[in-house]
Formats: structure tokens, C-alpha cells, sequence
């Protein structure tokens, strides 16, 4: 036990500079997706990203990027769980790894979509 205790990060926090939750969308989900957003962004205070209507970076589908300050971490993440309606949601960490936070570090939420990591090199 001892041996797994000295494994683990202590400080995991000051590695995570805050979290992005990409909220996926289909053309048809857009206004959902709006809604979603621009509600979170007013209840905790946090930047919404521009809304891409195709596939950006390593998103398979159109999506807005939501950036999550870690303390808020517990409160955002599992109100967008409970509010998403069928929107997929796909969170990581931003630890400045990008291929890591955008697999290992990752989370889902509905539908797990396949990435284009050939973005991260």
C-alpha cells in the first residue's frame, strides 16, 4: 500500500491549469447547445467558446468548448451531466500535454466519439 501511496501525485491540482468541457453537438442540436452553454456560462461565470458548426482541431462534430476553472470543477461538470439532455460532452483537463488530456486525462459523457489526435503530432 505504501508503494502505491508514493505513486500518486500529490499536488494533481497545481498540474491542471483548469478544464475544458467540449459540449457536441449535431446541426440540429445547435440551439440546444446554445442554450446549454450560454446557461452555464451565466450560472457559474464561466468563458464560452466560439460555437464550430464542423469538426475543429481533434472534434469529430461540431462543438463550444466551455473553460471550467478547476475549483469549480465539482459543481460545472456534474450540473452539464444532469442538463445535457443528449448532448455528448467530452471533458479533460489542460495540463499543457494535449495528446494525454485529450485520452488518458479524458472523460465522457453519452456517446464516446473518436478523436483525430494526428492534430497533436
Amino acid at each position: 500500500m505504501a508503494k502505491i501511496k508514493s505513486e500518486i501525485k500529490s499536488d494533481i491540482k497545481s498540474e491542471i491549469k483548469s478544464f475544458h468541457a467540449h459540449v457536441y453537438y449535431q446541426p440540429e442540436q445547435f440551439e440546444q447547445a446554445q442554450q446549454l452553454c450560454h446557461q452555464a456560462g451565466s450560472l457559474f461565470s464561466i468563458k464560452i467558446g466560439t460555437f464550430h458548426q464542423k469538426p475543429v482541431g481533434p472534434h469529430p462534430v461540431g462543438m463550444c468548448q466551455l473553460t471550467v476553472a478547476t475549483p469549480l470543477f465539482g459543481e460545472v461538470i456534474p450540473w452539464l451531466m444532469l442538463n445535457r439532455e443528449g448532448l455528448v460532452l467530452f471533458i479533460h483537463p489542460d495540463t499543457g500535454d494535449h495528446l494525454k488530456d485529450h485520452t488518458k486525462h479524458a472523460i465522457w459523457a453519452g456517446e464516446v466519439m473518436t478523436l483525430d489526435l494526428s492534430v497533436f503530432g
